[in-house]
């Protein structure tokens, strides 16, 4: 497919005549460039989770083991998706919201956390959940009036791409607690108060200036090596997700349709983080790796017990010797490898699912 992502559009055109000179690290970039605002949970956690008393974290060895050689907060053994955008952009890493000495806002900055999902009730008090994001997102946006005045503002979150990955943990949260609490919707009652969350902070960030929205649908939970651990049958899919995560991906696609109708503006990208991964996970050697279901790090079958780093139920847990030749990394959450094969596909246009190429959008 030869269709171009708006993160392609919106950041690449936008950055384009970047400098390289360097200040206090950050490099020095035009006033036309364009940032990252993202948002989310543990696909995109960058380290808010280690600020406050949540179980929730990666901030311990192995993670971070193979690029940056310490923990940072991913639940990887590297990056993810938005630091090689970021890197492809030419921006810096976008850091966490809740990183203490963070206060450059102009290139972006990071509010996903580890847990979080679009309904409030989703492992409440122990995440940030989207709804929180959002409330942070309008404290920055107070930020930027103030250091840059409210023209100057109101152009940078125009021209900000606001990127989201949101929605598996408000289906994976009642099967872990109270799996009688879905049986009081059918599937598509359910996926449609989760889509509309997810569609009340869209609208939210819209109303603070915000206009180039791009998003992961849902991946296949049912596949990951949590979701197998579960299954009696060794090694199957838990296919109790998998309605759930093909009607959300339906009605996502359909409300960022009625939003683009309704919006003044308003643009979106959806990138198949669900094809991208399903592929892998199925035929692992074509797109180079080895092992496709089972986790590097973790503990029981397909490693899917939670215990990479030996912080959660026991201290023995297993540790693959290449990294490289897995798809997933941990429980639920793919390798570095994995991640710069998505966001080179992102990038490049080839995953997404929204009907847009280059002449539409240089008609825009």
């Amino acid at each position: 497919m030869e269709n171009i992502s708006y993160i392609q559009i919106f950041v690449f055109a936008c950055t384009s005549l970047l400098v390289t000179t360097q200040t206090h690290g950050h490099p020095v970039l035009p006033k036309t460039h364009a940032p990252l605002f993202i948002f989310g949970d543990s696909v995109f956690e960058v380290g808010n989770n280690n600020y406050f008393n949540t179980s929730w974290r990666a901030n311990y060895l192995p993670y971070g083991e193979t690029f940056f050689n310490y923990p940072t907060g991913r639940f990887s053994d590297g990056r993810q998706v938005p630091d090689f955008i970021a890197k492809y952009a030419k921006l810096p890493l976008i850091p966490p919201y809740l990183q203490p000495d963070n206060h450059e806002f102009s290139y972006g900055v990071n509010f996903a956390s580890a847990g979080a999902g679009a309904m409030v009730q989703t492992r409440q008090g122990v995440t940030i959940g989207l709804q929180t994001q959002l409330s942070n997102f309008k404290n920055v946006t107070k930020s930027l009036r103030k250091k840059l005045g409210n023209e100057e503002a109101k152009s940078l979150l125009s021209r900000a791409v606001y990127f989201f990955s949101i929605g598996s943990n408000d289906y994976l949260y009642p099967f872990d607690t109270d799996p009688s609490v879905l049986g009081n919707y059918s599937h598509q009652e359910y996926v449609d108060l989760v889509i509309g969350n997810i569609t009340t902070v869209v609208e939210g960030i819209y109303e603070k200036g915000g206009r180039n929205f791009a998003l992961l649908n849902l991946w296949p939970i049912a596949c990951l090596p949590y979701a197998r651990a579960l299954n009696p049958e060794e090694g199957a899919c838990y296919d109790a997700f998998t309605p759930y995560v093909k009607l959300h991906n339906k009605s996502l696609l359909k409300v960022l349709k009625k939003l683009e109708k309704k919006l003044n503006g308003f643009r979106f990208s959806v990138s198949d983080f669900n094809e991208f991964l399903t592929q892998r996970m199925n035929h692992p050697s074509k797109y180079g790796f080895v092992e496709g279901e089972a986790a590097c790090c973790g503990s029981g079958v397909y490693g899917g017990i939670y215990n990479c780093g030996g912080k959660r139920i026991a201290k023995e847990y297993n540790l693959c010797k290449n990294v490289s030749e897995y798809v997933f990394y941990d429980i639920a959450h793919p390798t570095d490898r994995v991640y710069e094969q998505f966001a080179k596909q992102i990038w490049s246009g080839n995953s997404i699912t929204t009907p847009y190429n280059l002449k539409a959008l240089l008609e825009n």
